[in-house]
């Protein structure tokens, strides 16, 4: 499994190289660095909601949708910066709902 997450990321580094390398685009260049940072720290912050599995896994998800539209930039200039976002959704309500009901343990 983590010999995918480092091929998925070398392969998203390589497929913007070469998007930059085709069109010389510095905005699309930065903007889609930018949101991969964006993408791996939430996937990074996600690991905080495994204490309640299905926030966890709806966090995967979105994550994994994240990286589509990240994709979809890259191929065709679209930005779905909802899509992209939207992991930010989970952690705010993981965090809601520490602050409710707590850790459970002391």
């Amino acid at each position: 499994m983590k010999a995918l997450i480092i091929i998925a990321i070398l392969i998203t580094i390589l497929s913007i190289g070469i998007s930059f390398y085709r069109s010389r685009n510095w905005k699309k260049l930065l903007i889609s660095l930018g949101l991969f940072t964006i993408i791996l720290t939430l996937s990074g912050l996600g690991n905080m909601t495994r204490s309640i599995v299905p926030l966890f896994i709806a966090h995967f998800v979105l994550i994994l949708f994240a990286w589509g539209a990240l994709i979809l930039y890259i191929l065709r200039e679209k930005l779905y910066w909802q899509v992209i976002i939207s992991p930010i959704v989970t952690i705010i309500i993981f965090l809601i709902l520490e602050r409710l009901i707590g850790s459970g343990g002391y």
